[in-house]
């Protein structure tokens, strides 16, 4: 019987499209890339104190506020869309795009290098891991580059291959580097340079022998007048997402930072949901937007929040035998961090869900502002409650600057509606509102619940006890939204 099921798949398997191969192979690259990392924490948060451990994480947090300034994130939108824009002439638009990206990191360099004493002060980071940053930040981007037009002509092989060999290189080497470093923290660093030099740079090379074009006046200009305006979307997103872990470092201590780090990573974890679901339903939802047809997009988005609603309450539920697996009792009180920011990852998805009506209608302006006001709001917040009651505050402050962003774009959302959907609205305010006081509510009683084991746990099987008996339904919605991707 297993041997027919397994010919059965395979059989299916094989009759896919490729598109479908593709979708299905990139999305188990992202679980590689984000697993392999989860699994090897446990190894990393033993072998460095908590103070490391907080360094390690601002140093990445820096790392993708600085990426975003030296690199103008060339090898996110613009690039995807010109690979298709400019098909015919892919190869010279490819090697132009490593060219200028080139340019603009040895620009940055040297203007490190030149006052390099300022800028280690101001971010708190020596010489040598601002040098490794500067090549992680190339690197990184010539990885982008190729992988992208790897996705856009379906060569999935050559990216899982890759993707799995770094995965693995990374935490191996560095764990060999902190056993012999006295400087565990630099040593980390470094041998996450050095893996991505040795299996990157290949590809750099690749795309400039094609190409054989360094330097193109019109392509370089295309791209800086696309890139350019989304810079502060793009950093107000990555300010968002790490400006807390800075500012705790700053403003109480590394050791706070290294907590907070561990609890923000698992509770991050859930975002491979919200990815996993959004790429099934997205290319499904452009379409319905295309056809005039939003009025179909509610039932099916209902179910996908009520699915990740579940899976964020499941994690923090289970915080505290997270906590206990992937660190030592030193970064116990991160449990505390993780049910905020679980309740953020929930507002991430529906921000998502009403954002997509301003991307498909080129109304990206409102997404700007709306990414704007909330890093701003999310730096003073933590600002002002981080100093009052200590780094846990970052946690709820997430929380909070998240609803807002939710509901500054489910306005702009129905802005854009109006405008281009003759007035039609996707969603009923009702319903989602509904969902989304269920959650939190549920969120904190599960909070409070951490103060007696049993009392966790009997909710827990409670949890298990209603799956199953609404299990049929669960198979039903689960079929419809399987429907949508094969559609």
């Amino acid at each position: 019987m297993y041997i027919h099921l397994k010919m059965s798949l395979l059989k299916k398997y094989r009759s896919l499209p490729v598109q479908a191969k593709a979708s299905i192979w990139f999305l188990i690259c992202a679980f590689l890339q984000k697993g392999i990392s989860v699994l090897t924490t446990p190894i990393f948060t033993r072998l460095l104190t908590a103070a490391e451990y907080g360094q390690f994480n601002v140093f990445n947090s820096w790392l993708s506020i600085l990426q975003i300034f030296i690199s103008l994130n060339l090898s996110f939108g613009v690039y995807a869309q010109g690979l298709v824009k400019f098909s015919e002439d892919r190869y010279v638009f490819s090697s132009s795009m490593q060219g200028l990206s080139s340019i603009l990191s040895v620009f940055w360099t040297i203007i490190y290098i030149l006052f390099h004493n300022q800028w280690n002060e101001l971010f708190g980071l020596n010489t040598l891991q601002m040098l490794s940053m500067l090549i992680l930040i190339w690197t990184t981007q010539i990885f982008n580059f190729w992988a992208a037009e790897q996705r856009v002509l379906y060569k999935y092989k050559n990216l899982v291959i890759l993707t799995l060999i770094v995965s693995i290189a990374k935490p191996v080497l560095g764990i060999l580097f902190i056993e012999v470093a006295t400087d565990k923290v630099t040593a980390r660093i470094i041998s996450l340079m050095l893996v991505e030099v040795v299996c990157f740079l290949g590809l750099f090379i690749s795309q400039m022998r094609r190409g054989h074009t360094f330097f193109n006046k019109a392509y370089w200009k295309y791209a800086l007048l696309f890139n350019i305006p989304l810079v502060p979307h793009y950093l107000s997103q990555t300010v968002l997402n790490s400006a807390d872990r800075i500012m705790i470092s700053n403003m109480i201590s590394d050791n706070a930072a290294g907590i907070y780090s561990l609890a923000y990573s698992l509770a991050l974890i859930m975002t491979l949901f919200n990815t996993s679901l959004m790429q099934t339903i997205s290319p499904w939802m452009f379409q319905k937007i295309k056809e005039k047809r939003v009025n179909d997009i509610s039932s099916i988005a209902y179910i996908t929040l009520i699915v990740i609603a579940g899976a964020n309450l499941l994690l923090i539920a289970l915080a505290p035998e997270a906590v206990a697996f992937f660190a030592p009792e030193e970064y116990y009180d991160a449990i505390w961090v993780i049910p905020p920011v679980a309740m953020s990852v929930f507002f991430m998805y529906c921000y998502d869900l009403f954002a997509k009506f301003a991307f498909y209608y080129d109304k990206t302006v409102f997404v700007m502002i709306g990414s704007v006001i909330g890093a701003i709001l999310n730096i003073v917040l933590n600002y002002i409650f981080i100093g009052m009651f200590g780094y846990r505050a970052a946690g709820y402050t997430t929380l909070v600057c998240y609803i807002i962003f939710s509901i500054g774009h489910y306005i702009f959302m129905n802005i854009v509606c109006d405008k281009c959907c003759d007035g039609i609205h996707p969603y009923n305010i009702k319903i989602i509102l509904g969902i989304s006081s269920i959650f939190i509510v549920c969120g904190f009683a599960l909070l409070f619940t951490y103060y007696n084991r049993w009392l966790r746990y009997s909710v827990l099987v409670g949890f298990v006890a209603i799956g199953l008996l609404f299990r049929k339904k669960v198979i039903k919605y689960c079929k419809k939204i399987l429907i949508i991707r094969k559609g």
